[in-house]
């Protein structure tokens, strides 16, 4: 097992290397996904390369996940919970294509802090606020991005 993660951090460092290499002549626009995700992966992949190497070895009597899954849930109420998570996440895709993305993104965010997670009106407005301007501040602002305008605006002729 040991030598199968010793091989997957390699891959990953190379991988990462090698998309770090690639987009580093490239315009700040194009490179800035490219970089924002292989640098990290480069850092992490490294510490847990080193951390398999040099670190303690993991002895086989303690737990292989933290994590203890409720087993008392009824299976009718993880059902209606996926469903609800699902429809959820549909929502969202369908939202994006009528609205645009930055519409989208603060109307769901309200949406889903009031209505899915019960949250107050002023903790669902203002974590919509954050939200929304850290969206702006980050995506139109600062690097420029303009998104695709959803169907209705482009039905309506807007």
């Amino acid at each position: 097992m040991r030598k199968g993660q010793v091989l997957f951090c390699l891959l990953l460092i190379a991988v990462s290397g090698f998309a770090i290499f690639s987009a580093s002549g490239w315009t700040f626009k194009a490179k800035l996904f490219p970089l924002s995700v292989s640098i990290p992966l480069l850092i992490l992949a490294t510490a847990q390369l080193l951390m398999i190497l040099f670190g303690k070895e993991q002895t086989n009597d303690s737990a292989a996940m933290d994590i203890d899954f409720a087993t008392d849930v009824p299976p009718e109420l993880v059902r209606r919970r996926v469903i609800g998570v699902f429809c959820w996440i549909v929502s969202f895709i369908l939202l994006v294509f009528l609205l645009g993305f930055p519409v989208t993104v603060p109307l769901f965010i309200f949406l889903f802090l009031k209505y899915q997670s019960e949250v107050s009106w002023l903790t669902s407005i203002m974590s919509t606020a954050i939200t929304w301007g850290g969206f702006y501040l980050l995506f139109q602002w600062l690097v420029h991005i303009q998104f695709q305008d959803g169907a209705i605006q482009t039905w309506l002729g807007m």
